[in-house]
């Protein structure tokens, strides 16, 4: 029996948070962070795959865009899109996602350079891409994986729901390594104060979408479910 490239080289996992990454690294899996910079997670991806890679994955949370996808849905990507270009997402794995992720919503996710504050912006985006999710690693992970012709596929948990916004101490407290600002948070709360209900309904929608992310990855079990066809393959004498 031949164990072949797919089979012995990682799966990245490509995040833009920290959490999002200790959740998906395990057997099988190297996870990079983005931090909300395209070029960083962009070197951090190729530097993975010059490492040694058979496929690539998004994982993590994502902004609702579909009026009736809830906070902590299972979303699987048939494609992402973005307003210039379509990359579709590796047909047999993103089966083995939903079949594994019994529930989950197989449907386009769209990829952008920022994340969409107001509700307005996510209604339109959805009715120009028909998306059900955006995030804002996903273009890049899949433009990166077509260069390199490796499987690609994304598993995302809606975090913030289509008719709800952003706040600002949210949206402004990224930092490159993919922690949270605290003082980011505090600074931006002390500026307008009036977030703060909105702020805490966030937190909650994003609580339920790490567990939501935690349940989905343990189902995924190793390699995230990627497909290794070479293990199936025999040595002919």
């Amino acid at each position: 029996m031949s164990v072949g490239r797919n089979a012995t080289l990682p799966v990245i996992a490509v995040t833009g948070l920290a959490i999002e990454a200790r959740i998906a690294a395990g057997a099988g899996v190297r996870a990079i962070t983005g931090g909300g910079v395209a070029a960083q997670l962009a070197a951090a991806l190729e530097r993975e795959i010059a490492r040694g890679a058979g496929a690539v994955i998004s994982f993590g949370i994502a902004g609702g865009l579909a009026q009736d996808v809830a906070a902590g849905r299972w979303i699987v990507a048939r494609a992402v899109v973005t307003s210039t270009a379509n990359w579709r997402c590796d047909p047999v794995w993103t089966r083995i996602l939903a079949e594994r992720l019994h529930g989950a919503l197989t449907s386009d996710i769209a990829g952008v350079d920022e994340p969409l504050i107001d509700a307005a912006d996510k209604r339109a985006l959805h009715l120009a891409s028909g998306a059900a999710a955006l995030d804002t690693e996903s273009h890049i992970a899949a433009r990166i994986a077509a260069e390199h012709g490796l499987p690609f596929a994304v598993f995302r948990v809606v975090a913030d729901p289509a008719h709800r916004n952003l706040p600002a101490a949210a949206a402004q407290s990224l930092k490159p390594d993919g922690t949270i600002s605290g003082s980011a948070v505090l600074r931006s709360l002390a500026r307008t104060p009036g977030q703060l209900p909105l702020l805490l309904r966030t937190a909650l929608d994003a609580s339920a979408a790490f567990r939501a992310l935690s349940r989905g990855r343990r189902l995924l079990g190793p390699r995230l479910g990627h497909p290794d066809f070479d293990q199936f393959l025999f040595d002919v004498p």
